[in-house]
């Protein structure tokens, strides 16, 4: 059977950059039994995150965990009226009822079809501070920043001899200078929520 996680050699490599950039595998499985969720491996194949939802439907709070079981984001859908526009609200740690670190928004733009969400800033100006574009189903996705600058990738992961696995396990590369890593995690687990 092959690993899940990324090994140290060949494509597991990190550039060399002023902060090197985080490659990580994400596996669209829980370590738990009866569980939806994710477990997401570094380069060296340790554990990082954890998610672990309970939860028939995903109706509740999603919460994003380290490798040791602390709570890092909440995710939460919020309550819309008319149901027309899927929109989530994000908190640092287990707080819910403080203000959202950041929200996102599915985009129903049909003149704009390469654009999956916005990332709005939970400060009072509401900007959209990252945009994502590609293709979830595909795992094929930008997470674009200021200036169009790249911030995260979703990219199908292969295995040995070019063998491009299925859609349950892909790599999630990070550039730590423009977006945290489990900020970048917590929009994996919005895009799969949304598609």
């Amino acid at each position: 059977m092959k690993k899940v996680h990324p090994n140290a050699d060949g494509a597991g490599r990190l550039s060399s950059s002023k902060e090197e950039e985080a490659v990580l595998t994400v596996w669209k499985r829980s370590l738990l039994f009866n569980c939806n969720g994710f477990t997401v491996f570094d380069a060296k194949g340790d554990l990082v995150f954890r998610v672990d939802n309970y939860m028939q439907g995903h109706k509740g709070s999603i919460l994003l965990m380290d490798a040791n079981g602390e709570p890092l984001l909440t995710i939460r859908r919020k309550k819309m009226s008319l149901g027309l526009v899927e929109n989530w609200l994000v908190y640092e740690g287990e707080e819910t009822m403080a203000t959202p670190r950041f929200s996102v928004k599915k985009s129903v733009n049909i003149l704009n079809n390469k654009c999956l969400a916005y990332v709005i800033g939970g400060d009072r100006t509401k900007k959209i501070v990252y945009e994502i574009e590609g293709s979830y189903s595909q795992r094929r996705c930008a997470v674009l920043g200021d200036n169009r600058r790249l911030a995260a990738e979703i990219r199908r992961k292969e295995g040995g001899g070019g063998v491009v696995l299925g859609t349950d396990v892909f790599r999630l590369i990070v550039q730590p200078n423009n977006i945290r890593r489990d900020i970048a995690m917590a929009l994996v687990i919005l895009l799969d929520q949304m598609f």
